[in-house]
């Protein structure tokens, strides 16, 4: 039985809302089907948005006195005067994206339309706090410049990093890297980057940037599966993160591998950039850029694709899970590891899975966003903080 459509509608806050909410949910709501639909017209937005076309004309009004959309010609054809287009102006506002993971640091510079203006990753085994200000002391002017960006337009930065970056265990990981536990990003990072910091779980901020800049109107429900140095995933639900009740959902890579016939493994034992790496050193392989990964010659293809076939046996438990209590559109994958192995993975994936009997199997593809997706699902935050719609903008802060 399918649903009638009520339950999109209930929500566990009875909070209610203000004029003043609403006008910016509004002016927000208008300002992403402009950025959505390049070349549209306040008629189209009236029509989608259900807003009247006085509240439209004065919203796009003030949209492009911000700075924020442009007037791009007129649409032609049809009767009357000929329609203005509207598209977002793309120097509007900027975002910076910061990444740290336990091999490496990446940092991107995005625009209002979503374009990817710099990137710079440097591969660095388990950074620490030092490691991370040299980086970004060496790396932000040039990125910016590179980028187009002007500073006086940058809405914040987005951090992404993995849970419990210091203290989950990986091979090779320091002991000095247990510093991170005590360490406050706002802190460290604010002398070097003056704008606003917002701070995320690195798998949230991949399925945020998937969900408002990837695959998400075709697939508005998804696992987002991130391979890194570790496991992560993210849950979105038509078009929304969800966190889970202690904003730990979705931890795939801690998940117990009883398949790998090792006491206490798990999941990311296995599934992850640090595992293969691993793998490779120990047979005298050594990868200092894991983009190389594929392809590889001789003994080290052979690691590769056993990696790969313990890989998909490692998640298709998980996955069998996901398919059943989640139900997704699709199983997205990204993260570190280069396309091809990305391709290979959820073709063995898709073949593994396709051999059980399960009600529902959702397909198994490559995240638009998979390469430094949580660098730029970061740099995403701060759009989402100021100019974005959510349902947030419209809840009213208790007191």
């Amino acid at each position: 039985m399918i649903g009638d459509g009520r339950d999109a509608k209930l929500s566990r806050s009875l909070s209610g809302t203000n004029l003043a909410r609403a006008g910016d949910y509004n002016l927000r709501t208008v300002l992403q089907a402009i950025r959505l639909t390049p070349d549209t017209t306040r008629v189209a937005i009236a029509r989608q948005t259900g807003l009247t076309a006085p509240t439209i004309a004065n919203i796009t009004t003030r949209l492009a006195e911000m700075g924020l959309v442009r007037i791009n010609g007129r649409k032609q054809g049809g009767r009357g005067q000929p329609a203005l287009q509207l598209r977002v102006e793309p120097d509007g506002a900027f975002a910076i994206g910061l990444n740290i993971d336990r091999d490496h640091l990446s940092l991107v510079t995005l625009d209002l339309a979503g374009a990817v203006r710099s990137r710079v990753t440097r591969p660095v085994a388990f950074a620490l706090p030092e490691d991370v200000a040299q980086f970004i002391r060496e790396e932000l002017d040039s990125a910016l410049a590179t980028g187009g960006v002007d500073r006086n337009r940058v809405l914040g930065v987005g951090v992404a990093v993995p849970d419990e970056l210091g203290s989950i265990s990986l091979p090779g990981l320091p002991p000095s890297y247990g510093i991170w536990a005590q360490t406050d990003l706002a802190t460290l990072l604010s002398p070097l980057m003056p704008w606003p910091i917002h701070c995320d779980n690195d798998a949230a901020t991949a399925a945020l940037g998937e969900a408002e800049y990837g695959t998400a109107f075709e697939n508005p429900t998804f696992f987002y599966l991130l391979i890194s140095a570790g496991l992560g995933g993210g849950v979105v639900i038509d078009r929304s993160y969800h966190r889970g009740a202690t904003a730990r959902s979705g931890e795939i890579g801690l998940m117990p591998d009883p398949s790998a016939g090792i006491a206490d493994a798990k999941v990311q034992d296995t599934v992850s950039v640090s595992a293969l790496l691993d793998r490779l050193a120990a047979q005298g392989v050594t990868v200092t850029d894991v983009t190389r990964l594929d392809p590889l010659e001789g003994p080290a293809d052979a690691i590769v694709a056993q990696w790969l076939t313990d890989a998909v046996r490692s998640l298709v438990g998980p996955l069998t899970a996901i398919n059943c209590l989640l139900d997704p559109d699709a199983i997205l994958i990204g993260g570190r590891l280069p396309m091809p192995l990305i391709l290979r993975l959820a073709a063995g994936l898709t073949e593994a899975l396709g051999a059980i009997d399960l009600p529902v199997r959702a397909k198994i593809i490559p995240a638009v966003m998979a390469q430094d997706a949580p660098a730029i699902g970061a740099a995403i935050l701060p759009f989402l903080d100021h100019l974005l719609p959510s349902d947030s903008i419209l809840i009213q802060a208790g007191r």
